[in-house]
């Protein structure tokens, strides 16, 4: 499952992890986490995939005592463009993660992302090795996913002669979230960087977000039990020119009227069990 929702990575708490029994329990073999999420856009670092519409999400794992797990997280679509078929997303996750000290632990995975009966060459496979910790009661996440060259990473939808080209992408990001003292909020903030293929729009299009742009978000969050409501700023430092070039292939609206890749409030209601 993706370690963040609607693709605003915060909380290394989110990724799977080994189970912990109670004292006195024996650890069970295999522990099963989910969560199910309804909010107001579906940004993947940075950039909406859901047209700044509303997305509903939902994601299960299966982790094993010694670290192992694997997964599956999905996600509605906008109806247009590069995706198609289904308008939905489905990534699977296998990985494994281990705790390396007392207060940290890494983690080292893959993410296949499917978009089923969309256009041809669109799945694309992401390792990934994230490091977490706290300090106080701080959580601290670095992570770096690089995917290497492949076709739905290239200028699939540019002129004839391009068609085919493969590109790699790499994704740099950090995380922050800590306790409001006293209360049931959690502070959390985002910063991620990535680089790939050189072209946003029409000469480069692919069908995750790519080029050389940073991404960030800060908000909070609202617990109580399973529940929480969140609600954050995300943006990017996609100029407009740029952002108008993302329309063809990410967004059903022309001419750059409105970005997919500025900012925006986004609020979320997830459910964890």
């Amino acid at each position: 499952m993706r370690a963040y929702l609607g693709g605003l990575a915060f909380v290394a708490a989110l990724s799977a992890s080994p189970a912990m029994a109670q004292d006195g329990e024996a650890t069970p073999a295999f522990t099963v986490t989910g969560t199910a999420a309804l909010l107001s856009d579906y940004r993947f670092r940075g950039v909406s995939q859901s047209d700044k519409e509303m997305a509903v999400q939902a994601g299960l794992t299966l982790t094993h005592k010694s670290g192992l797990y694997a997964g599956a997280w999905g996600s509605n679509l906008a109806g247009w463009g590069t995706f198609g078929g289904a308008n939905i997303e489905l990534d699977l996750i296998a990985g494994y993660k281990t705790a390396i000290s007392e207060k940290g632990a890494i983690d080292v995975g893959l993410t296949w992302y499917m978009y089923p009966g969309g256009a041809d060459v669109t799945d694309f496979a992401e390792p990934y090795v994230k490091l977490s910790g706290t300090t106080g009661p701080v959580s601290l996440l670095a992570g770096v996913a690089y995917a290497p060259k492949q076709r739905a990473l290239g200028n699939f939808s540019a002129t004839p002669q391009s068609r085919g080209q493969k590109q790699d992408n790499l994704y740099v990001w950090g995380d922050a979230a800590a306790p409001i003292a006293g209360t049931p909020l959690t502070a959390k903030a985002h910063l991620g960087f990535s680089k790939g293929n050189p072209g946003l729009g029409p000469n480069g299009t692919s069908v995750a977000p790519t080029g050389e742009y940073l991404d960030w978000l800060l908000g909070l969050d609202f617990t109580v039990k399973n529940l929480t409501l969140g609600v954050a700023y995300a943006d990017t430092d996609i100029s407009r020119a740029e952002s108008a070039n993302l329309q063809p292939g990410f967004s059903k609206r022309g001419n750059g009227v409105t970005s997919i890749a500025g900012g925006t409030i986004i609020v979320s209601l997830t459910a964890a069990f």
